[in-house]
Parts: structure tokens; sequence; C-alpha cells
């Protein structure tokens, strides 16, 4: 069976009744706008903007009409961290794999990035995997589910890159590290922070010659360009504050070692990621301007991990700290309000500074809070339709829009299932049939 052309032609089918461009309404919802308050109102959305948001708006004539049917509107969510539409993320087999890059190998058709829309996701950090104390180039993509690779790309987000520190990047080589069980440098936590401070100490020198060259070029001296590094250009990026730092950590020591050797290159961390013993530096952290991207409740699943607690988000929330929750796990994404809900119970947050942690926390921590994260007229008309409170946990997702186009829709998913699955079994047939060995002439025994 050609996966291809089956997702082509029944998953990745566009929902054209609800297409871009068009006038949509959205009324009698609850709507959630975690930024304006919460009341009983309507969206108006124009040229995939919402362009109006009130407990009134003006409806063209013209305008597609969806009755929300008392149904809760809140804006999509956004995850910070994230692996999926990726394959073989680690680059294991150098210590500092900068020169790398998630954005030409994310894979549109992933099945992860239907499953997320149906959880209510519709923005996702998707980052390189953190086998590397200098990991590879991240990129922030949107789940436009059956459009191509550029496409799903969220035009004008600020590059980051990964960094990695603890357990993760001084392993043993090996698995996919290609290393074949042979030690790899660093070993230690020591040996990360040195390869952290060297890599910067290069880039800082390799940013003094290329702007020394341009300057002297500029006067109009003739000279020979530096050589390019494209391992060291985007070090020089972050050095620049044209390039966000987005870091794996856990324990305070190495978290209060990666915020002092960034304060000594002049860079800041835009996240810590995971940061499971942010609780107990987040005053520092707060200092440094970092913000925090964690986990609700996951700890002792490693050495590491063992004095992580689930009031850790709200705690370092109450410092001051930008926070916001992440899945790490394509099936935890399709999740993330129950995550989110879990901070009301650990740390006794209020419901909107729960949806604040999966909507416009993590939209400010990459830069894209002028897009999405919140319903205000302006933004991006990304949209989840829960037929409960999505801090419930019965609450079902109904319908995603992104860019005021819809491209989750429950009740289209569930009257096609039988269609699928029929259409499914079909084609298995025929490729059974297809590589079936012909028998010979006549009906007689293929010779042996």
């Amino acid at each position: 069976m050609d996966r291809r052309k089956f997702l082509r032609g029944f998953l990745l089918a566009p929902l054209a009744a609800f297409a871009a461009g068009e006038v949509t309404v959205i009324r009698n919802a609850k709507i959630l706008t975690v930024t304006k308050g919460s009341f009983d109102g309507s969206i108006l959305i124009r040229d995939g903007k919402i362009a109006e948001v009130g407990p009134t708006v003006t409806a063209p004539a013209d305008a597609r009409i969806i009755d929300a049917g008392g149904q809760y509107v809140m804006p999509g969510i956004i995850d910070c961290h994230s692996h999926i539409g990726t394959e073989a993320v680690n680059e294991g087999t150098v210590t500092v794999s900068s020169m790398t890059g998630i954005e030409d190998t994310v894979d549109p058709e992933a099945i992860g990035i239907y499953r997320a829309l149906a959880g209510g996701v519709t923005t996702a950090n998707i980052l390189h995997g953190s086998a590397n104390a200098i990991g590879g180039k991240n990129v922030v993509i949107k789940m436009r589910w059956g459009k191509g690779a550029p496409e799903i790309l969220l035009e004008g987000a600020t590059p980051g890159i990964k960094f990695a520190l603890g357990e993760n990047p001084k392993r043993r080589g090996g698995g996919d590290s290609g290393l074949g069980g042979r030690l790899r440098y660093p070993a230690t936590r020591m040996g990360v922070e040195d390869v952290i401070r060297e890599a910067f100490t290069d880039a800082r020198a390799y940013k003094a010659a290329w702007d020394d060259y341009r300057t002297r070029a500029a006067k109009g001296e003739r000279l020979i360009a530096p050589r390019r590094d494209l391992k060291l250009e985007p070090l020089v990026e972050v050095l620049e504050g044209k390039r966000h730092v987005h870091a794996h950590c856990y324990r305070a020591d190495e978290i209060l070692m990666l915020l002092r050797v960034a304060d000594e290159f002049g860079f800041k961390i835009r996240t810590l990621q995971h940061v499971l013993e942010g609780y107990k530096v987040a005053k520092e952290i707060k200092e440094h301007g970092a913000g925090a991207s964690t986990f609700s409740d996951w700890w002792s699943y490693k050495m590491e991990a063992f004095d992580a607690i689930p009031y850790n988000a709200a705690l370092m929330h109450k410092k001051g700290v930008l926070v916001s929750l992440n899945s790490d796990d394509a099936e935890m994404m399709r999740h993330l309000n129950q995550e989110a809900a879990k901070t009301i119970r650990y740390g006794g947050l209020t419901d909107v500074e729960a949806l604040a942690l999966i909507t416009i926390n993590p939209a400010r921590q990459l830069a894209i809070d002028n897009r999405v994260g919140s319903i205000e007229a302006g933004k991006d008309a990304d949209l989840v339709i829960y037929d409960k409170h999505p801090l419930s946990n019965y609450a079902k997702v109904q319908k995603v829009f992104i860019d005021g186009e819809m491209y989750f829709d429950r009740d289209k998913d569930m009257s096609e299932r039988a269609v699928k699955a029929a259409r499914r079994r079909q084609l298995t047939e025929k490729q059974k049939a297809a590589a079936a060995p012909a028998r010979p002439a006549g009906g007689g025994r293929r010779p042996q």
C-alpha cells in the first residue's frame, strides 16, 4: 500500500467547507481569551486573523456561521518542546552539532501532527535531541496538516538552538550515536561546561575576525574574507541575540552553571527545558531572564530527576519566572490541557494561570506572542473548540482552526473512520495480490 497516497487521499483531505480567506463567525461560545478575560460571546475571523472578539460582533451577510452551542473556545495550545515529525533527532557522533538543523527534515505528513491537532495543539517548537552539550538548530511549526514542508513552518519565528546539560550529553556513546559503545568527550558535568565555554570562546573569536574584516572592507581595503565555519555561525547569532537558546537541564547546580556561562559571554538563555529543580533556583532564573518550560509531574524516571516535584511549575511562576508546560512526548502532547489542570491541584494556580502555561506563556518564550497564544483582535485565528471547559478531564476537542482554516473536525473524523478503514482493507488486499507469486501457465506446479 502506498502510504503517502493513502494519506493524501483521505487523512489529508482538506476541510473545504471552512477554507482560509472566508469570513467566519463563531458565536454562542464561552470564550477564554487568557489575556482579556472570559465571557460569552462571538469571534469574527477574516483573512486568517481574529478581526473582532466580544460579547457581540457584527457578522457580514456572507459570513459562515459556526454556532458553538455554549461550548468553550480557547487559543490553540502551544508546545514549547516537541520532536514530532522528526526521525533520529540526535547527531551524537560529535560533541557540538550546531551545524545541523531540524528545519529541512521535518515530515509534514507525520501522523503525530494530526494527532496533536486532535488534542488542540496548533503550534510547537521542534527541537534537536539532547545528546550534545550544544545540539542542532530548532524550528517552530504550525500544525497545518496536509500542507507541504515549507508551509508548516511558522513564518518569522526567531530561530533557536538546543543545548543540553547533565546525563544525556555526558553519557557513553552507542545507540543512535553511532559510536559503537566508545566513550565520547565529555564524560562529566565539568566536561559539559568546558564544551560550551570552548565553543563560545571560538565563536567570539570568529565573530571578531568577521567584524574586523567587514570594518576594514567598508573602508576600501582589499582583503580575503575569513573562512566560513557553519558550526560557529549559529553561535555567533546567539551572541548577537538573533538566535534563542533552549537548554535541556534537570539539576540546580547545572542550571546555575549555564546561567553563569551565558552571563560571562553576554547572551541569554531563552528557555530552560524540563528544569525539574528550577524551584530551587527560581530567583536566579528570574534574575537572568530565562523562561522555564517544564513537566507537570514527571519525576524519578532517572537519577537526576529524583528531586523533581509536581509543585515546580507553580513555585517558579510565583517567583516571577515565565513558565510553560511542555510534552517532549507525542502522546502527552495530546493532553496538555489536562497537564495544565494539574497545577491547580499542585500549587493552587487559577484557571487563567493554568491555561497561560500552554498558550500565552510558551508564545512569549518563543517570541511569537504577537501572533498566537491568546484570543485578541489582530492575532492569528488559531482557535480550539472544546465541548467542556478545557481544564476538565472530560473535555474533548471538537474543532481546531489555524489561520482561520479548520484543520480538525471531530464529527468529520468520526463519520469517516468506517470509510477509511474499508479503503485501507481494499488497498491492503490489492497490495497482497500484487505481491503474490504468479502461477505458471496451465496451472502446473512451479519448477523447484
